[in-house]
């Protein structure tokens, strides 16, 4: 008995080690080229009521709640949702807004797990070539049980794709064009 002891004991200790040296943060980034100038896609992005167009987590609740509220669009933009198990709850703030350039929203999700993160759109653009290249990056502080459950789940792997699908959407609808007012 007092064998078994030690030893849980031990991998309970091991276990510990290895969840405290995981590191603080997290990110996860992808980008996409776009064959429009970096106003058009900025335009899709800046503005919330747009996310309809290409968001790859509206196509995965078509039955979304949304609201928007604050500024229409730019900073102070606000946009909640509360939907099913895949897309959960939560609220985004745009909190900088640099045309045609960087965007910046304050994201903190509510459901499955309360998490509080900084998203952030990149956009480059060559004007020669008639492209741009937007990246979309998350990033946050892990807390201890975050460190722990980042043991058993890859963030990259979870979001990485849902950042390539909402991309491909980005381009598919920047490039026929700007977006129509949509209110």
């Amino acid at each position: 008995m007092r064998k078994a002891v030690v030893v849980l004991t031990g991998v309970i200790l091991v276990f510990l080690v290895i969840v405290l040296l995981q590191p603080n943060t997290f990110s996860v980034e992808r980008s996409t080229t776009i064959n429009a100038p970096a106003e058009t896609p900025f335009t899709y992005i800046n503005d919330f009521h747009n996310w309809k167009l290409w968001s790859p987590w509206e196509e995965k609740d078509p039955e979304v709640n949304i609201t928007h509220s604050g500024a229409e669009r730019g900073v102070g933009a606000v946009y909640e949702w509360s939907g099913n198990e895949e897309v959960g709850s939560g609220k985004q703030t745009i909190t900088e807004s640099v045309a045609p350039h960087l965007i910046k929203i304050d994201i903190f999700f509510k459901v499955p797990f309360e998490a509080q993160n900084e998203v952030t759109f990149g956009l480059t653009e060559d004007p020669d070539a008639g492209v741009s290249t937007v990246t979309w990056k998350i990033e946050g502080e892990k807390n201890f049980l975050a460190k722990a459950f980042g043991l058993f789940f890859d963030m990259d792997a979870a979001v990485g794709p849902d950042f390539e699908k909402g991309l491909a959407n980005l381009k598919r609808v920047a490039e026929s064009g700007p977006p129509q007012p949509s209110f």
